[in-house]
Parts: C-alpha cells; structure tokens; sequence
C-alpha cells in the first residue's frame, strides 16, 4: 500500500475568500516504511498573507515572490499523488484548497486522482476523546519530538503526522499479512526494497492467567444469571 502524507500552508483559512496555496509537503510511505521519496514546493499565491496566516507560517510575500505558481507544479504533484491513499489531518481544510487550485486549472477534484483520504483527526477525536487533537498535541501524547518546530511548514507537519499515523495505528503493519520481502516502485520508477516485517509473536496466558480470566467469567456469569455471550460461545457445538 502506498500512502502520502500530505500538509499544505495557505495564506488564509477561506478558499472562497481568494486565499490560495503557498506550501504543499509530502512525505511518501511504503508498507508503513518511509521512502524519502517527498515532494516538497513552495508557492507564489499572487497575493499577501493573512496576518493571522502569516504569524503561523511565516513565509512572507517577498520569500515566495520568486517561488512558482500552483499551475507551474501541478502536473508534476498530480503525477506524484496518482493513486495513493492519502493521509492529512483535518483532511477537509486541505482538500477544499486543493479542490479550489485544480478547478482553477480546469482538472478534476482531489479525490478524483487519489485512492480515498484518511483523515487522522476524526481518528484521533474517537482514541482520545475530550482531549486536545491538534498535531502539537498527538506529538506529545506519543513522544514525537516536534521541539524544532516553531513555525508550521508542509514537509516538517507531513513528517511529523506521518510518525503520529504509525503511532496511533502502531502494531498494523500489514493488511495482506504477506512477511516475505517486498518490492514496490517509488514515482520515478525506481525499485525500493522494504524489509520483511517482524514474525508474529503469539504468547499463551500462563495458569495464573487463566484461572484469573476463569474467576471473572464466574462472575460475570453470576451477576447476569446465566446469561454470559462467552460462556454461550463455548457451549456452543462447534461449526459443521
């Protein structure tokens, strides 16, 4: 599976306001192992900077005044995110200047070009609800060092998220549960050997285990007069 993990920047928070793209940063991930195959561009908008996007990303008029437009790169990323599935936080703010950009060039929404969105806020809000979900704040909560990260940038935040993805999805490493090694092809076709994944540990609860597991069947069984699911299942006759 080929993941991107994408962030951009933008000069406001509206689309429908004019504000425009000025960051896009990737980072590609293979079977959940890093390439370094990112791709990474700053952009002219056309226009200044918000003061209240500005004092987030820092990346003024005169910086970008020599950058080039979305249209200059467009090809170029679109190649880059074919048939990923992508991976962004708060998915909706980033696509729908995505979706703004490509309409202006006359090509077709985001997610016409890529193999569907994982949006790791909504993922985030239900492993940890009630508490603070902001990129800072999964950094923390799994360790991720973000102390050089003073400002937002695409690259660094898609790097950052990518390390919060295999965090909170930690012991999912394969979907296909193929161990052998893998070979995958990176965007300009180059062939990436990944390592096999670790085997599989299976570990047997010891007597002490079981009889703990035991004693609280009993009572569970107790206090719902016979009507455990789990002792259902084991008197149950086994399947033809």
């Amino acid at each position: 599976m080929r993941h991107i993990i994408l962030d951009t920047e933008t000069t406001g928070l509206n689309p429908r306001s004019g504000n425009r793209i000025i960051e896009i940063g990737c980072v590609e991930m293979l079977n959940r192992q890093l390439t370094g195959n990112n791709f990474h561009r700053y952009l002219n908008p056309g226009r200044d900077s918000e003061e209240g996007a500005l004092n987030v990303h820092g990346l003024t008029t005169e910086f970008l005044s020599d950058k080039p437009a979305f249209a200059e790169v467009a090809a170029e990323f679109l190649d880059y995110i074919a048939g990923a599935e992508i991976i962004i936080h708060n998915a909706p703010f980033d696509i729908g200047f995505l979706d703004m950009e490509l309409n202006l060039l006359g090509h077709p929404e985001f997610a016409r070009h890529v193999d569907g969105v994982i949006d790791t806020l909504p993922m985030a809000k239900e492993m940890h609800p009630g508490k603070r979900n902001s990129l800072d704040a999964l950094c923390d909560r799994y360790g991720i060092s973000n102390a050089h990260r003073t400002l937002h940038g695409g690259l660094l935040d898609a790097a950052l998220l990518a390390e919060v993805y295999l965090a909170m999805t930690r012991g999912q490493n394969s979907l296909s549960m193929d161990l052998g090694i893998d070979e995958r092809q990176d965007a300009q076709g180059n062939a990436i050997a990944l390592a096999p994944l670790a085997g599989i540990i299976v570990r047997s609860a010891t007597a002490e285990e079981l009889a703990l597991h035991e004693a609280a069947l009993a009572g569970l069984d107790k206090d719902s007069k016979g009507k455990t699911i789990w002792r259902a299942l084991e008197a149950a006759p086994p399947p033809n």
